[in-house]
């Protein structure tokens, strides 16, 4: 099948395997791309489960997809992160969709396909505060796909060509310990703080209140976060506490410069 599984990696020994496995029998190339740092047995597991590994240095998440579009071998890709699961559903779906490729000259034809997603937290699905359906655009032709490198954080692939949506679902096991979910947060502040700045975009001290604020009643009341329960009030205020430090690093970027 024309099809490579790509999968991004570092010390992710605790959920490669079952990644690796969940699309066992939808291709023969599935790639998983170690960070040089891992130091855990990603690379064992990985292999053992039938992957091939190759090894990419990180620079951005962006710059990490698009060096991986590099080393896949088939003409479409579908990039999973290693804490997902592609379900049955979703294998049965896509397997019919990449028997082909799209005429290079038509651009309208369809070369790209999002999923939708359900996010676990603490063992528990979130079914609201925009973690569902969550579309994620992960089925991608290679060549006509591109990941714009100044976004650092939640990158997204540019396609020349158009999109369609699946039914079947990608699950991810997003954090199992509220300590791990509050570094990824502050990391990925930091991240799109650098991004907002390189924009241009200054951050203002009353921001600091203001935009948690206006974050934490987007999700727990626009978004219907507060239907669940005591975990979406958590997950909603630590979305709030995202935003503070975001701006608290965009104003001392600003300090510093």
């Amino acid at each position: 099948m024309p099809l490579s599984v790509a999968i991004p990696a570092k010390n992710e020994e605790r959920y490669i395997a079952g990644c690796v496995e969940s699309v066992q029998g939808l291709t023969d190339e599935v790639l998983v791309v170690l960070d040089p740092q891992c130091n855990d047995r990603t690379a064992a597991l990985a292999e053992a489960g039938g992957a091939r590994v190759e090894r990419a240095p990180f620079v951005s998440f962006a710059h990490l997809r698009n060096r991986t579009l590099g080393l896949c071998r088939h003409p479409w890709v579908f990039f999973l992160d290693a804490d997902e699961r592609a379900t049955p559903e979703l294998c049965q779906e896509i397997a019919p969709l990449v028997g082909h490729e799209p005429d290079p000259a038509d651009p309208q034809a369809v070369v790209g396909y999002w999923i939708p997603r359900h996010n676990y937290f603490f063992g528990k699905r979130v079914g609201h505060a925009g973690w569902y359906p969550d579309h994620q655009l992960r089925l991608l032709l290679r060549t006509r796909a591109h990941y714009p490198e100044e976004q650092r954080v939640h990158e997204v692939a540019e396609l020349q060509g158009e999109t369609e949506r699946l039914q079947g679902h990608m699950l991810h096991y997003n954090v199992d310990r509220v300590g791990e979910f509050q570094a990824k947060q502050r990391r990925y502040a930091r991240l799109e703080a650098e991004r907002l700045a390189s924009q241009g975009l200054r951050a203002r001290p009353r921001q600091l209140l203001s935009q948690p604020l206006k974050e934490f009643w987007r999700r727990y009341i626009s978004l219907e976060g507060w239907r669940d329960g005591l975990l979406g009030l958590y997950l909603c205020s630590a979305m709030g506490y995202y935003k503070f430090w975001t701006h608290w690093h965009m104003l001392r970027m600003r300090r510093e410069s």
